[in-house]
């Protein structure tokens, strides 16, 4: 098949630190290149890829500080309606943004969400019912009745990349992007009441400057509750196998959370809270434990030496494996394109 994948140029693909999406992006281009597809990434210049490269703009637009970057965006729509009779299948990641062009393109659109669906989100994909939406777990699904979701697919990850540990250090990890609702407030108090060291990592985006700054960093005295910066792949998987657990006391309707089987992938269990897709994603008992509160996520510490780490691995490899994901897509695209005929 042609297929365009057409990824948010906010982050290259694959990210240099933090970018769930575009991480996801940059595997199920890879595997659908290794497969024999004729995959077609537009993204920016900065980004790496098997596939051909459509560069939208040179630098991502986190690191290109433009004056008015949602430009670009009208630049790259303009190169897929250029170019959209090369394809025989469009594959969407920036959700919103493609759904008044989608009126334009001729090729059938996937478009996977990869947010929370809001309230505003939901009327405007409802008023696009020619495109083919994935949901990425049932909970998110849930949350947008009405909306024409076709397919729920879970993501995958290359299992070889992620490095298994049975033997971890002494401390336990949150990582994320660093806003207030991804918990990392909630990780810390979770960190200082039971005891335990706590390793931090993540990206501090400019908007939320003054809330790490005034009211995280206060909390970080290097020594229980150290601050290690933003994490490339190499550093996060180290942070990840070397943790005895991951934290994820999150306040949002997670609609996945990539974070969560990537620890597990390394053998390390996950503490979260009861929000999203974190039933769906954590076995309580098994490869974790769902909590509602911090003084939950403290009492489940004292028993999370009873979690089998390769127990947390075995259960990635069984049902979050990349190739599982791209079978999915692989035949989703094939279902359209034959009722299109």
């Amino acid at each position: 098949m042609r297929i365009a994948q057409v990824a948010p140029p906010w982050i290259p693909v694959p990210p240099y630190t933090y970018g769930g999406t575009e991480l996801v992006v940059s595997w199920l281009c890879e595997e659908l290149t290794r497969r024999g597809h004729k995959v077609t990434l537009f993204a920016t210049g900065d980004s790496k890829t098997s596939a051909r490269l459509v560069p939208v703009w040179p630098r991502s637009l986190w690191r290109a500080h433009l004056t008015t970057p949602h430009a670009v965006f009208s630049l790259m729509y303009s190169k897929l309606l250029e170019m959209q009779d090369e394809f025989d299948i469009i594959h969407d990641h920036c959700e919103w943004y493609t759904c008044s062009y989608s009126k334009f393109l001729k090729p059938p659109i996937v478009t996977t969400f990869h947010h929370p669906l809001t309230e505003e989100t939901t009327i405007l994909y409802k008023n696009f019912p020619n495109i083919n939406y994935v949901a990425i777990s049932k909970s998110q699904k849930k949350s947008a009745p009405g909306i024409n979701i076709v397919k729920t697919i879970y993501h995958g990850l290359p299992i070889e990349k992620y490095q298994f540990n049975p033997r971890p250090q002494n401390y336990l990890l949150w990582l994320s992007k660093i806003t207030p609702q991804k918990g990392i407030a909630e990780a810390i108090e979770i960190a200082k009441r039971s005891g335990e060291n706590l390793i931090i990592s993540g990206n501090i985006l400019p908007e939320y400057g003054d809330y790490f700054d005034y009211r995280i960093r206060p909390l970080i005295d290097g020594k229980q509750i150290q601050f290690v910066g933003a994490a490339d792949f190499e550093k996060k998987v180290e942070l990840f196998k070397n943790a005895k657990a991951f934290l994820y006391p999150i306040r949002r309707p997670e609609p996945f959370g990539l974070v969560v089987i990537e620890s597990m992938a390394c053998g390390t269990p996950v503490i979260a809270y009861k929000e999203g897709a974190m039933p769906e994603l954590i076995k309580d008992g098994q490869t974790g434990f769902l909590v509602d509160s911090v003084k939950e996520a403290v009492m489940a510490l004292k028993k999370v030496k009873r979690i089998s780490r390769i127990t947390c691995r075995e259960y990635i490899e069984k049902n979050f494996k990349l190739k599982q994901m791209v079978n999915h897509y692989e035949r989703l695209y094939k279902k359209i394109l034959k009722h299109k005929k």
